[in-house]
């Protein structure tokens, strides 16, 4: 009877992926024929009538009120439906990716601090980019490629994999151009250091069996991984903000290496330098809070 039991949820959980995966593929397919602005702004408008209607529309209000309690109502709103928006528009240009990362070789992306790039990405030295899920996320990787500071990135597959290998291969995702999330992908992630490798993560995201660090004045589990790494193998660990300064414009900053603790106690100098991390998403989430992606349950009370 258990393996009856069994077999029948192995069939639901399949044809649950097969139509998700229809359904991505069939979404894709229309924005990819579609010009990147269009696509995104179809992207963007289907968001914002569907997601504020969605059940998890309700955590990313919650997160607001930890995070910003001094919001009005409308202003909540606000951010929301614009987040949604935001979302939207990263759907729509996943078909287009590669091309809209070509703009940073023709100026049309603006790469602030572009030196910082050059200056610490010297043959054999590992350096660490990091960044969280701010305006389109996904675009990074891509232009770091552009500009000939390629990396390796630690990479959380979706749970469907069907869907997971349809937006692998729109990412242009190799087996060797990333890092599996897990007990694997943490020895992978390792060895590339020791072998002076790039490396990128997004790192705003709850890890369960993390460290508390303060974000938002509130105890928040953070993945302790880039700070471990940075202060272990004395690799710089750089900052890069990715912004939406209009519909398909962007920018990026490229950040000196944020400071690394040396007080003697390696658990103390992780905390401390994670919580720096903290502190620095908090400043631009303020700055541009509808470009964060509000709908991760990062707080035990969201």
């Amino acid at each position: 009877m258990a393996k009856i039991k069994i077999k029948t949820k192995s069939v639901i959980r399949y044809i649950r992926y097969s139509l998700e995966a229809l359904g991505a593929l069939l979404l894709f397919s229309v924005f990819c024929t579609l010009p990147i602005k269009s696509a995104s702004g179809l992207g963007c408008w289907i968001a914002q009538k569907v997601g504020p209607r969605l059940k998890i529309n309700k955590r990313a209000k919650k997160n607001l009120l930890i995070a910003m309690p001094y919001l009005t109502e409308d202003e909540t709103k606000k951010v929301i439906f614009e987040m949604w928006g935001n979302l939207g528009r990263v759907v729509g240009e996943m078909p287009h990716i590669r091309k809209i990362a070509r703009w940073a070789k023709t100026g049309e992306i603006e790469i602030i601090n572009r030196e910082y790039l050059d200056q610490y990405c010297k043959k054999g030295e590992p350096v660490i980019y990091f960044s969280g899920h701010f305006a389109n996320w996904e675009l990074f990787a891509l232009i770091s490629r552009e500009v000939g500071v390629p990396y390796a990135q630690v990479y959380r597959a979706a749970n469907n994999p069907m869907v997971d290998f349809l937006l692998r291969r729109l990412r242009r995702l190799e087996d060797h151009d990333i890092i599996p999330k897990g007990p694997v992908g943490a020895k992978k992630l390792i060895s590339f250091v020791r072998d002076g490798r790039r490396l990128g993560m997004l790192v705003d995201q709850k890890m369960n069996d993390g460290i508390e660090v303060p974000f938002f004045g509130v105890g928040a589990m953070t993945a302790p991984a880039l700070a471990q790494i940075a202060i272990k193998y004395k690799c710089p660990a750089i900052p890069i903000k990715l912004e939406r300064i209009s519909a398909c414009k962007f920018r990026v900053t490229v950040f000196s290496p944020i400071s690394k603790p040396m007080t003697g106690n390696h658990r103390k100098d992780v905390e401390l330098m994670m919580t720096e991390v903290n502190k620095l998403f908090e400043k631009w989430i303020i700055e541009r809070p509808s470009q964060w992606l509000w709908l991760h349950r990062r707080w035990p009370e969201s």
